[in-house]
C-alpha cells in the first residue's frame, strides 16, 4: 500500500465523496441506478492505485495482502456489488491517508533536524574572515564560530570555550572547553566566539552522522513489518482456499466476494509501520536517536532500562526548583529574575532543577 504520497489525500477525498453522493442518491432521491454508477466509478478510482502496487509486489515475487483487497474490489465490480466495492476503496484510501501524513510528520521533524544544521562557515583565508559553504571545509582549515552559533564541523578548539552541548548528550548545563580540546560539530557555541581547527569535513562530522542515522531509522523496515509480510504470503491462499469453497459450496459467487472482503486486513499491514514511524518520528522531536525499528520493538519487551551516562539524565532545558525571596518580597510573583544562558527562565514552583547556567538575582 504505497500509492504516490502526494495523490493519498485525493484519493481519500474521491473516496469519501463518492461514497457519499452514492448514498444522497440511493436514500433521498431514490436513484439506485445513478448511486450504483457514482460507486462503481469510486471503486474504479480506488483499483488503480491498489493495481499498481500489487503489481510491482508480484514482480518482486513480494505479494502483500493488499492482493486480497484488489480481488475484493474486482469482484465487487463484476458482480454488479459496487457499494461493497466503494467501501473497501475507502477503506484503503483512509489506511494510506494515516500512513502518509506519519510519514510526512516524520520527514518534517527531520526536516528540522536538518535545517539545524549551518549551511555556511566562517573561515580564514589570507588573514581575513571569508563565509564559505561548508561543503568547502576540508581538515586543517581554520574557522571561527561566533557566539550563538552551531558547531559546523567536528575540530580543535584554539583557545577557551563554552558550549552547549544539549543537542549532543541531553545535558543542559553549558560546558566549558580548555584550548586544544577536540569538540564535536552539532554543539552550540554559548559564549564568545572562538576559533577552531577542523579535523574532518561536513560529511564526516558528528552532527551529519546523526543526521544519517535518523534517515536509516525511517527508512528500516522494522521486524514486526516483515512478520506480517510473511504471514501475508500464507494468509493470501488460505482466504483464496476459503473463499472459492463458499462459493462451490453454496453456488452464489456473492458468499466469494463475502469472505474476501471480510478477509481484507488492512489494518494488519497499516497498523505497525504508523506505530513504528510515529515512535521514531516523536522520538527525533525530543532528541532522542532511535536506530530502526526493530529497537522500538525491543525496548517494549524490556523491563529494566539501564543508561551509560555520567550524572543525572535531564531533558536539556533549565526548570526553576525554587525561588529564594528576601525581605518583603513575594516568591510567587519573582518571575522573571532567574536567567539561564541569557534568557528568562519560567518559573514554576513544582518544577525540578535540571541544570543549565542559572542566575539569581536579588529580589
Amino acid at each position: 500500500m504505497h500509492a504516490p504520497r502526494d495523490l493519498t489525500r485525493w484519493w481519500l477525498a474521491i473516496s469519501i465523496v463518492g461514497l457519499a453522493a452514492g448514498g444522497v442518491l440511493s436514500l433521498s432521491f431514490d436513484q439506485e441506478r445513478a448511486a450504483e454508477i457514482v460507486w462503481a466509478a469510486t471503486t474504479v478510482v480506488g483499483v488503480v492505485p491498489i493495481a499498481r502496487e500489487v503489481v510491482r509486489g508480484l514482480l518482486r515475487r513480494e505479494p502483500g495482502v493488499d492482493l486480497i483487497a484488489l480481488i475484493a474490489m474486482v469482484a465487487a465490480l463484476a458482480l454488479g456489488e459496487y457499494l461493497a466495492g466503494a467501501v473497501i476503496a475507502l477503506m484503503l484510501a483512509t489506511g494510506q491517508a494515516l500512513e502518509a501524513y506519519a510519514d510526512r510528520r516524520a520527514h518534517e521533524e527531520l526536516s528540522d533536524l536538518l535545517a539545524r544544521a549551518p549551511r555556511v562557515v566562517t573561515r580564514y583565508e589570507h588573514d581575513g574572515l571569508v563565509t564559505r559553504p561548508i561543503d568547502e571545509v576540508r581538515p586543517g582549515d581554520r574557522l571561527l564560530v561566533k557566539t550563538g552559533e552551531v558547531v559546523p564541523v567536528d575540530g580543535v578548539l584554539i583557545g577557551h570555550g563554552v558550549l552547549d552541548e544539549s543537542a549532543l548528550t541531553g545535558e543542559s548545563r553549558p560546558v566549558d572547553r580548555p584550548h586544544n580540546d577536540l569538540i564535536r560539530s552539532g554543539a552550540l557555541n554559548a559564549g564568545p566566539a572562538f576559533d577552531l581547527r577542523a579535523t574532518a569535513t561536513a560529511e564526516g562530522s558528528t552532527y551529519a552522522g546523526i543526521v544519517r542515522l535518523v534517515q536509516a531509522a525511517q527508512e528500516e523496515k522494522a521486524p514486526a513489518v516483515r512478520l506480517a509480510d510473511r504471514y501475508a504470503a500464507i494468509f493470501i491462499p488460505i482466504t483464496l482456499v476459503i473463499a472459492l469453497g463458499a462459493w462451490i459450496v453454496t453456488g452464489d459467487p456473492i458468499r466469494f466476494l463475502t469472505v474476501v472482503m471480510v478477509a481484507t486486513p488492512c489494518p494488519l499491514i497499516l497498523a505497525v509501520p504508523i506505530a513504528i514511524v510515529a515512535g521514531i518520528s516523536r522520538s527525533a522531536k525530543r532528541g532522542i536517536i532511535v536506530k530502526g525499528g526493530g529497537a522500538l520493538e525491543t525496548l517494549a519487551r524490556g523491563s529494566v532500562l539501564m543508561f551509560d551516562k555520567t550524572g543525572t539524565l535531564t531533558s536539556g532545558v533549565p526548570t526553576v526548583a525554587d525561588v529564594e525571596s528576601f525581605g518583603t518580597a513575594d516568591p510567587t510573583e519573582c518571575n522573571t529574575g532567574l536567567m539561564a544562558n541569557g534568557n528568562p527562565v519560567p518559573y514554576r514552583r513544582d518544577g525540578i532543577l535540571t541544570g543549565g547556567n542559572i542566575q539569581k538575582h536579588n529580589m
